[in-house]
């Protein structure tokens, strides 16, 4: 469930959920496999409300969540508990995943986005609804014929509307980004299919604002062998635009303002695999060790071919009579 953190790491607050016998839980911190975990009940929704109710701090969460809450204790890696991307509603139409593209110095020659003056915002693409969203351990679907795909490791912010629809942050965690770049570089306009491909996020919810520095590790396996191993850095330092500045013309938009709503927002990725002249294949393991804050994740990829045509042919054009 969680790997070994450094003493510094350690003080972090987190909080997950997870479904156990049935029934929807929250809990605080990263347990490791096989220690004992106690769980407390909540309903659908309410973790995304005490974002909204309380400052968001660990200690007014902890109040809010657990006073008067049924408790279970659980073994974690017990196969009933399931854990869940961050405050995903049951409704998980109520929920989106986007990001941002193009944003870091790398692609902006080292520099960082004038202060004042006209914010240009960066390039933006959407992913899906919160179902779509994997976990680790789970498989990343993409289409059975990609140009070129790229792994891409990234923070997400989670953001909670209110019942006016003003967003509220509650924290982070990262993702792996998954897209067709092949396509997306055979013409711009393709991006929204190049983001037709599953996007994992981990479970942990990270209590706090944006980090400055995140930096890691991505191992690539086929065939039971490593294929392509590289560093990365996501971390707000690394980004040519200022995360506020993001956020705040992304949230201008009324779309992404319905009440009640959960936004998972990518922040763009570092230079990966593909830059590299390596190409992601069908069964590719793609490990992400993001090593500044503890956390590891991995899942394979899997190539799916089309469903058979559903849609008939246009109706045959009227034969002229005499």
């Amino acid at each position: 469930m969680s790997q070994s953190l450094p003493p510094a790491l350690s003080v972090l607050p987190v909080l997950f959920e997870a479904t156990y016998d049935g029934e929807r839980h929250v809990g605080f911190g990263r347990p490791e496999d096989g220690t004992r975990q106690t769980l407390y009940r909540v309903a659908d929704g309410q973790v995304a409300a005490a974002f909204i109710s309380t400052d968001g701090s660990e200690t007014a969460l902890k109040a809010a969540l657990t006073e008067g809450a049924e408790t279970v204790t659980v073994t974690v890696g017990d196969p009933e508990l399931r854990l869940l991307p961050p405050l995903l509603p049951t409704a998980t139409g109520n929920a989106l995943l986007s990001g941002f593209m193009g944003t870091h110095k790398k692609k902006w020659n080292g520099e960082t986005a004038p202060e004042g003056g006209e914010f240009i915002p960066p390039k933006w693409f959407f992913k899906g609804f919160g179902d779509w969203v994997r976990l680790p351990g789970e498989t990343l679907d993409v289409p059975a014929t990609p140009v070129a795909l790229i792994e891409e490791p990234e923070v997400t912010l989670v953001y909670v509307n209110d019942a006016d629809g003003t967003p509220h942050y509650a924290g982070y965690t990262f993702g792996n980004d998954l897209c067709d770049i092949g396509l997306h570089r055979q013409d711009p306009g393709y991006n929204p299919y190049c983001k037709l491909c599953d996007t994992a996020l981990t479970p942990w919810l990270f209590l706090g604002p944006p980090p400055r520095t995140v930096t890691g590790r991505v191992t690539i396996v086929r065939d039971g062998a490593t294929a392509w191993e590289g560093s990365f850095d996501c971390g707000a330092d690394a980004l040519y635009y200022r995360v506020q500045d993001m956020a705040a013309h992304l949230f201008s938009f009324p779309a992404v303002r319905r009440p009640g709503q959960v936004n998972y927002v990518l922040l763009g990725a570092d230079e990966a695999s593909f830059h590299d002249g390596f190409r992601i294949a069908d069964g590719d393991r793609i490990a992400i060790d993001v090593k500044s804050h503890g956390v590891a994740f991995e899942n394979t990829v899997r190539y799916v071919s089309p469903a058979p045509l559903a849609t008939p042919a246009a109706t045959p054009a009227a034969v002229p009579t005499a």
